[in-house]
């Protein structure tokens, strides 16, 4: 039976605060949004009004280090008003692309500073915002894959971990995501994707791609080793919170996530969905990754079980498994625990 529409507000908020929170929503404003919003409807009409007033402030205010933080806490707010919000499909639309004018905005003037890039790919784009860290001349790069629903604006916290122990970052919206969320559907195998994103990078002195990581977060966690798995120039991989075989998974997946999935892989309703995540297992697949892995997961996460990731640890060839027993999905209530730990094993795989 469907969900009704004021418990889909209350599913959000038990799903998706932490997340939010702890990547840059300030906690009051999803507290107003709690108390302010009663049908699901209204939801991203709220994160809309309130990532304009952000803007608007931001835009009348001459002091940029103000204006940088309110055009990235903007970006936030549209991203948050549309995130698994598909009830009226051209507000969804352009809340997507008020979060990357936003994001776009403040992307000169972050610490260190970011450059927008769009990578050839398939007669379109792979659209990243690129950053490097101060006083390193050829710093090794760390991809950074967001999961469903998520788009490349929602890393900026986790770019910083990278960034202080020297490493660049480059978060991308891939197939199915962000910028990228009509133009492909959801696949299965990056190894394409992350070759023209390595290929597009040629050149870059800033940049030195014979030592690339790849950070996934989610189903961000299963494209890196698909794309490990042929794409031999990644040196180590995350796969913070991913699952082995998500049609395993989808029987337990809340409503709100399986509208996402039918969704961003432009099925026609959750049966069609469902067919297409049998292809997203890593059966057959995870064997294949030669460089280390990394697998971090929480052993109180609701989407993926912890199960999950115990399968992609057992059968890599290399792998380490972080299990956290307090962490929820993505331990998004224990950043200061996971965090720094992802970052140091990250910048040890890329050493020279």
């Amino acid at each position: 039976m469907a969900v009704e529409t004021q418990n889909r507000v209350q599913l959000a908020a038990s799903h998706w605060k932490p997340r939010f929170v702890a990547n840059g929503i300030d906690v009051n404003d999803f507290e107003r949004a709690l108390v302010t919003v009663t049908e699901w409807k209204d939801w991203a009409p709220f994160w809309r009004d309130t990532g304009d007033a952000l803007a608007d402030a931001a835009a009348r205010d001459g002091r940029a280090v103000t204006a940088t933080e309110a055009y990235q806490r903007a970006a936030w707010c549209y991203h948050l008003g549309k995130f698994l919000w598909f009830e009226e499909r051209a507000l969804h639309e352009e809340l997507s692309r008020r979060t990357v004018q936003a994001y776009t905005k403040a992307l000169p003037h972050l610490d260190p500073a970011g450059e927008r890039l769009e990578l050839p790919f398939e007669g379109a784009v792979i659209p990243g915002n690129l950053r490097a860290p101060h006083g390193v001349a050829s710093a090794p790069l760390v991809l950074m894959v967001p999961g469903l629903d998520s788009v490349k604006e929602e890393l900026f916290a986790m770019e910083n971990d990278f960034l202080k122990r020297g490493m660049a970052t480059l978060a991308v919206d891939g197939p199915g995501q962000g910028e990228n969320e009509r133009r492909f559907p959801i696949r299965a195998d990056w190894s394409p994707v992350v070759a023209a994103i390595i290929d597009g990078l040629r050149g870059r002195a800033a940049i030195d791609i014979s030592r690339v990581g790849l950070m996934g977060i989610s189903m961000g966690g299963i494209y890196g080793p698909f794309a490990a798995a042929k794409e031999k120039r990644l040196r180590a991989i995350v796969a913070l919170a991913g699952p082995y075989d998500l049609s395993e998974c989808w029987p337990a997946l809340n409503p709100l996530t399986k509208g996402g999935y039918v969704y961003y892989t432009h099925s026609r309703d959750e049966a069609e969905a469902f067919e297409k995540s049998k292809q997203l297992s890593l059966r057959g697949v995870i064997d294949k990754v030669d460089c280390p892995v990394l697998v971090i997961h929480g052993a109180k996460d609701r989407l993926f079980p912890p199960e999950q990731a115990e399968r992609i640890a057992r059968e890599a060839r290399h792998a380490t498994l972080l299990m956290y027993p307090d962490g929820n999905h993505v331990c998004n209530n224990i950043t200061y625990k996971y965090r720094p730990a992802m970052a140091d094993w990250m910048k040890e795989r890329l050493a020279v």
